[in-house]
């Protein structure tokens, strides 16, 4: 399902709900137990226990499923979550005394949900794996693009889906793997295959289709109930990407979202204004302080500017606090790498903490920029790139960000396939762009900060 223009699996969903309710529950119970005098009038203190320890737990990745997986993973992650919420109330408890529920409640409580959560995650795994509740899923094709989809589905733990097997037109090939599950029929096999395997989900992932779709076979399989879809939407739903190798034209014509509304937009400018003047405001000491760490460092300037592509292709100038020598490039640009030399100490600090980013901030005032949106790129990349990754010019379609998508996604690029992976996500953006997801890429962009993911 999507939930504010992200899709969001029914187990994760399910788990952060039944986490939610398990925090409050053993947070209200420790409270009653010590005989707190108006609970009921203190329900919002319980509440916002309960919402600094959810924080606590995503922002540590406690909802992914791919990368929470093991029991060992699921522990370790716990307890860190269960620290980080402990410090953080503390802190909270000791600069406003009043938002206290009472003394020893929340440790009391903290020792109830964390065997609570363990006990509840351990059974979901235990009772989604032995029920058997994944999607069944049938592929037809058995090209890169199938091949791709299919890895996807196998590394990932979010989206319960088990692949029964691939379709294709050589009989011959039975038997063959492809990725991990083998070719288990031919177009003509299909509808016994459904009836077999109870397939619940046919992933078309054929690269040329003219005089080679099953066109029958799929109907008949849509008219029986069975979900039948293009590779390129199931990639979509699982990684939060569009897959570009074998994208049609007309997919991106024919689909649902890349339109943005005049409303929108306006809504959009609105709130880039109104974020961008506050965290001037707020981030004028940082700023102050960076640019006089810059200056004793290595003298003038202190910002550096620099031509980027915006908007419809239009470049403007970008201005960033300067994190390279000033000697750092001359003649063809260079992408900045993991453990350039080229960085000056202090431009290592500001680029992990994203200070470096922060005069950005006037050029979305200005209007170059969005709070959120695809980064912008140097024209001679962009001139590079796309002559080498299809569609890479649609990206323009809306202003760059300060942050977006693919940053909270995906660390730092330096190459072409780097460039390639994040204008995956950048499609994705476009296609999906609303005012509730920037909000979330937004709340996404603190953690990165916070935990200094993605920097050179």
């Amino acid at each position: 399902m999507q939930l504010f223009n992200r899709y969001v699996s029914t187990r994760s969903l399910t788990i952060f709900a039944g986490e939610l309710l398990l925090i409050f529950g053993s947070v209200a119970l420790a409270a009653l137990v010590q005989d707190t005098p108006d609970l009921e009038s203190n329900l919002w203190k319980v509440a916002l226990v309960t919402v600094i320890c959810q924080l606590c737990l995503y922002y540590n990745d406690f909802y992914d499923l791919t990368l929470v997986h093991s029991n060992r993973e699921l522990v370790v992650r716990l307890l860190q979550a269960a620290g980080a919420a402990s410090i953080v109330l503390a802190a909270l408890y000791f600069l406003q005394p009043q938002l206290m529920i009472g003394n020893g409640i929340f440790v009391s409580a903290l020792f109830v949900f964390l065997i609570a959560i363990l006990g509840w995650r351990l059974a979901f795994n235990q009772v989604t794996g032995s029920l058997k509740l994944e999607e069944r899923v049938l592929f037809v094709g058995t090209g890169e693009t199938a091949r791709k989809v299919a890895r996807q589905i196998l590394d990932q733990h979010d989206f319960a889906y088990r692949i029964i097997g691939f379709i294709d037109d050589d009989p011959s090939r039975l038997g063959e793997r492809i990725v991990n599950p083998a070719i288990v029929g031919t177009p003509a096999d299909i509808e016994r295959l459904i009836a077999e395997h109870q397939v619940d989900r046919i992933v078309v992932g054929l690269p040329d289709r003219r005089g080679k779709l099953p066109v029958q076979e799929l109907l008949r399989a849509k008219m029986a109930g069975v979900r039948v879809e293009d590779a390129t939407t199931t990639y979509e739903r699982v990684t939060g990407k569009i897959l570009i190798d074998d994208l049609r034209p007309s997919w991106l014509i024919f689909s649902d979202g890349f339109c943005v509304s005049r409303g929108m937009r306006l809504m959009k400018r609105s709130i880039d204004l109104t974020l961008s003047l506050i965290m001037l405001i707020l981030a004028l000491p940082a700023m102050l302080v960076t640019a006089l760490a810059i200056l004793l460092e290595d003298g003038r300037p202190v910002l550096y500017r620099q031509e980027r592509v915006g908007e419809n292709g239009r470049t403007f100038t970008l201005s960033k606090f300067r994190s390279m020598r000033k000697d750092a490039e001359t003649g063809t640009p260079l992408w900045a790498k993991h453990g350039d030399d080229r960085i000056t100490f202090v431009g290592r600090i500001i680029r992990k903490t994203r200070l470096d980013e922060l005069p950005q901030l006037w050029n979305v005032i200005l209007g170059d920029m969005s709070f959120v949106g695809p980064r912008p790129e140097r024209p001679y990349f962009v001139e590079e790139l796309s002559k080498n990754v299809p569609f890479y010019q649609q990206r323009h379609a809306v202003k760059p960000g300060i942050t977006g998508w693919a940053q909270v996604k995906y660390r730092y690029g330096s190459s072409l396939e780097d460039a390639t992976e994040k204008l995956r996500y950048d499609l994705y953006y476009i296609k999906h762009l609303s005012i509730f997801f920037d909000l979330t890429i937004v709340f996404d962009t603190v953690k990165v900060v916070l935990f200094r993911k993605g920097a050179a």
